[in-house]
């Protein structure tokens, strides 16, 4: 999560629809796909969607808005709806299939601040998820802890793995409208950070206003008050005691505020079976404390793995993705805290960091940007992985911000080695340019449902069939995990191909990837010695199929792409 004091202000727009045929043709053809060429999960080659809850569908209006919260929000900056309840509804009906989704990240589902700020460019409230008032509840704006259950489970039905939001570094902010309840033994409210040093970066609070959480305190401290008339109230408290003191017994952990915060997020894991944690403003957090989460993590996982054995997917390993706002692949193992201090993220229990550089890359050639990651991620990555994004929730500097090229947009991102995440609506054009919010909010207006419903044409193209070319890739990609964590070799130039390789752990894949081809024309794409001679090759993106010879196949390629495999 970014953080500028834009970063308060959070957003929304209006509307939701059911998906139209185009979809239900897709979610077939996943189903076809995933069932002829099923491959075994990589983390490496995952493909990540990530959504904010209350802005990708409304599946029950009866809680849109909970604990006397009103519509008086600035321009997308309120809650609008978006539920759990959706969510599951698109897991059901094969929505996240037919893209070849194979891991879900939410923003945090915790109970929010009630109330809203008044501060910077009008009312903002929490739906973001980042503004937290009691880390073991569910937000009743999205639902109940059944709800969560639910989705989860229809995730895992469908071998898709969820990953949970994290935040550590701060809780809900305290402004004229928003009192503040956090005792001055849990969080501080200065100095700013200046971002320039270690110190600078995690000794202070991001924005004015919002509550930092001493992270570095080793002090044993009391639950704030209001935790103890909320859950009194809820008539939970003497249980979530008991389980604190069995916590804080077996680790012999002090009751600092991070152990706390610690505990409440493993209980997460060991209750809904979360396969994984996406770790919010990583810099801005002392790096051990990470590694002590990794570790209590790890541990509610095994227990969750060892009392539910039929529901583990794969080789049941947990994962931890970073935020480390600023890195990107080039840093290899080396952020430089501003003064430069370097930090091992890596080190520090994290499989992964998101890649803050691809919108930058994707500019540069499909060649150029593939061959650079693959030797980031052979060389000096060796063993880690990165997450790619062209767009997100507070980037303002998106890869394509008018939505002018989506499917240059989608090819580059989906297939450039490393894992991928879709934010949410980068698959239907969901415009992120709204003129009537401000800052981050514009990245942030609802699912555009009703847009993909009925087909609407951008200027040159048609949404339907950005879905489609997402799809395509996605499904190439789950069936493939070659795609992301193989090995690239360029073949040719013109038409543009590659050959990604994975030999590893008793897997083996390969694929060949023909980028750039006359439209609709018959080409000949050699095969760089992927595919021997006589054996029969289909392209994933006209589906036609075609026998290898003299080291090449020739093919009738639709929209410029072949992807090519057994």
């Amino acid at each position: 999560m970014k953080r500028t004091p834009i970063a308060l202000s959070l957003a929304l727009l209006l509307g939701a629809a059911m998906a139209g045929p185009a979809v239900a043709a897709a979610t077939s053809a996943a189903t076809t796909v995933k069932a002829t060429a099923a491959k075994p999960f990589l983390w490496e080659n995952a493909t990540v969607y990530f959504l904010l809850t209350d802005r990708f569908r409304n599946g029950d209006k009866r809680n849109d808005l909970a604990y006397g919260r009103k519509a008086d929000a600035a321009p997308l900056r309120g809650y609008m709806g978006g539920d759990l309840r959706g969510v599951t509804e698109k897991i059901k009906d094969g929505y996240f299939d037919s893209l070849g989704v194979d891991v879900l990240w939410l923003t945090p589902p915790v109970e929010q601040a009630h109330g809203g700020t008044d501060e910077g460019t009008g009312r903002s409230y929490g739906f973001h998820g980042y503004w937290t008032h009691d880390w073991t509840a569910v937000d009743a704006n999205l639902g109940t802890e059944q709800d969560f259950r639910d989705m989860v489970d229809a995730a895992h039905a469908r071998g898709i793995r969820v990953l949970l939001d994290v935040v550590i570094n701060h809780t809900e902010p305290a402004a004229a409208a928003l009192p503040n309840v956090w005792p001055a033994d849990w969080v501080r409210m200065d100095p700013a950070c200046t971002y320039k040093s270690m110190a600078t970066n995690v000794d202070c609070t991001l924005v004015p206003g919002l509550n930092d959480v001493l992270t570095n305190s080793n002090a044993n401290v009391a639950l704030p008050d209001f935790l103890v008339a909320k859950w009194k109230a809820e008539g939970r408290y003497e249980r979530e005691v008991k389980e604190l003191d069995a916590f804080f017994a077996s680790t012999g952990y002090p009751r600092a505020p991070r152990y706390y915060l610690m505990k409440w997020h493993a209980d997460w894991v060991r209750k809904f079976g979360i396969d994984g944690f996406r770790a919010d403003t990583v810099k801005h957090v002392e790096p051990a404390v990470w590694k002590e989460l990794r570790s209590v993590a790890d541990a509610a996982h095994a227990g969750w793995k060892r009392d539910h054995p039929a529901k583990v997917l794969g080789d049941g390993k947990f994962f931890m993705v970073g935020e480390v706002y600023g890195y990107n692949i080039g840093h290899g193992h080396q952020f430089d805290m501003g003064d430069g201090q370097k930090v091992d993220y890596f080190q520090y229990g994290f499989d992964s960091l998101i890649n803050f550089g691809l919108v930058w890359d994707a500019r540069e050639s499909y060649e150029t940007l593939f061959s650079k990651y693959d030797a980031a991620l052979r060389g000096p990555l060796a063993g880690y992985s990165v997450l790619n994004y062209t767009a997100s929730h507070d980037d303002g500097a998106p890869f394509d911000a008018a939505r002018v090229k989506p499917l240059e947009t989608a090819t580059k991102l989906l297939l450039a080695p490393g894992a991928a995440q879709i934010y949410y609506g980068d698959e239907t054009s969901r415009l992120l340019n709204w003129s009537e919010a401000q800052g981050d909010a514009k990245l942030r207006s609802f699912m555009n449902w009703d847009e993909l419903a009925k087909n609407a044409r951008r200027e040159g193209y048609k949404i339907a069939d950005v879905r489609a070319h997402y799809s395509k890739l996605g499904l190439f990609r789950s069936a493939h995990p070659a795609v992301g964590a193989g090995v690239h070799e360029k073949i040719d130039d013109s038409p543009y191909t590659f050959k990604r390789t994975y030999e590893k752990n008793g897997i083996s894949d390969k694929v060949v990837v023909a980028l750039e081809v006359p439209a609709d024309a018959s080409a000949t794409i050699k095969l760089g010695g992927a595919f021997a001679d006589g054996v029969t090759v289909k392209d994933y993106y006209s589906g036609a199929s075609a026998v290898v010879k003299n080291g090449a196949v020739t093919l009738r390629v639709k929209g410029g792409v072949a992807l090519i495999a057994r």
